[in-house]
This record gives C-alpha cells, sequence and structure tokens, in this order.
C-alpha cells in the first residue's frame, strides 16, 4: 500500500514539474509552428500531440493549485 502512495506522489509531482518548467515553451512552440505553418490541421498527429501537452499542463497547474489551496 505504501508503494502505491509513494507512486502517487511521483506522479503528482512530475505531472506538476512538467506543467511548471514546459508550459510556456510547449505553448510558444505550439503557438508558433501553427501560425507559420498552413494547412497544419489537417496533421492529426500534430493535433493528437498538441492536445496532449496541453493536457499534462492543465493537470499539472490543477495539482499545483490544491497544493497551493492546501498551505494557504
Amino acid at each position: 500500500m505504501c508503494g502505491l502512495t509513494n507512486t502517487t506522489k511521483f506522479v503528482k509531482y512530475t505531472l506538476s514539474w512538467i506543467s511548471q518548467q514546459l508550459a510556456i515553451p510547449f505553448w510558444a512552440v505550439g503557438h508558433l509552428h501553427l501560425s507559420l505553418t498552413t494547412n497544419v490541421y489537417n496533421d492529426i498527429h500534430i493535433l493528437i500531440a498538441s492536445l496532449g501537452m496541453n493536457i499534462l499542463v492543465a493537470i499539472g497547474f490543477f495539482l499545483d493549485y490544491q497544493d497551493y489551496k492546501k498551505d494557504h
């Protein structure tokens, strides 16, 4: 049971870290790529990757907010 708790804490920490460290690069690269490339909306792989990165950042922000609420 303790291993599951430690694994859960590690996953939460990892998601929070990813969102804090990579949110701006994900946004900048995605935004520049989507605005400078034509017909990118036809490439489903790029859309799925972009959606996945945004979901990771959103989950990390939510987890970090939950920790913030506990502390304040």
